[in-house]
């Protein structure tokens, strides 16, 4: 396991060198830690170097001060990009993990060769849904929300064929910690990308579960056609988590999005 203090606040994650000094770094979503992007990581075998962590109050990284905003958690990806000594990054970002990737490459576009943004929009929810969702998880705990979670997360045939992941994912999302989770929901409500999306200048490609439940396909569309010339793309038997439900087809998207980059040698 690795550890860096970023700004006072403990992160954990996981480097990979690969063949290639690009890296692609993998930013999570509500409720999960890295874990979810292990098969992806696995399919891509060493050929891309890879970076994941867990977002500040989720997983094995430290809660930090609450309140924060999502600008909070793009303070602590580049600032562990920074400190790993990483200069040409592909930011894959999934639901939450998408806005940071946005305001990363808002805030630092020298760093940015692509963005991969999955399940995830420049706006997310609304006031009303996250007040609600806050209020449950203030009054009982986050396991009071994990049933609802999992309807958008996952597909009914992975409900029906895969129950022992599903159980596993439960237990990720209700072990979470349950302040970490209430944050990150503000930092989601206040969060609007609209102005930053339309100014990204790097190439994107956004893509959605066919049957995602939290970030629906005309949702994460209207975000590709605020990005100038984004690629939209759709996988088919995916929620919302699709990087585990569907991580070939998301992997195989992945691999053609890296192998169109021009290189920055």
């Amino acid at each position: 396991m690795n550890f860096a203090d970023i700004g006072g606040v403990t992160l954990h994650f996981a480097h990979r060198p690969g063949a290639s000094a690009r890296h692609v770094v993998f930013i999570n979503s509500l409720g999960t830690d890295f874990r979810i992007w292990n098969a992806v990581i696995e399919a891509l075998d060493g050929k891309v170097s890879t970076l994941v962590y867990d977002k500040r109050g989720h997983g094995l990284s430290d809660l930090g001060a609450t309140p924060y905003s999502i600008e909070d958690h793009v303070d602590d990806l580049a600032g562990l990009i920074d400190q790993l000594g990483i200069g040409d990054v592909v930011l894959c970002g999934l639901s939450v993990g998408g806005l940071v990737a946005q305001g990363l490459a808002a805030r630092r576009p020298e760093l940015v060769s692509g963005l991969v943004l999955c399940g995830t929009a420049h706006k997310i929810g609304s006031q009303e849904s996250w007040n609600a969702r806050i209020a449950t998880v203030e009054k009982d705990g986050v396991g009071a929300v994990a049933d609802a979670v999992m309807k958008v997360w996952f597909t009914p045939a992975f409900h029906e064929s895969r129950a022992s992941e599903l159980a596993g994912c439960r237990n990720m999302l209700s072990r979470q910690s349950g302040a970490g989770y209430v944050a990150t929901c503000v930092a989601l409500r206040e969060a609007d990308y609209t102005a930053a999306a339309a100014s990204i200048a790097v190439r994107a490609l956004c893509v959605v579960g066919d049957q995602d439940g939290s970030t629906p396909p005309p949702l994460v569309r209207s975000l590709a056609e605020l990005i100038p010339g984004s690629r939209f793309e759709v996988i088919e038997g995916a929620g919302h988590i699709s990087c585990m439900e569907q991580p070939e087809a998301l992997t195989a998207l992945l691999r053609d999005f890296l192998a169109a980059l021009p290189s920055r040698d």
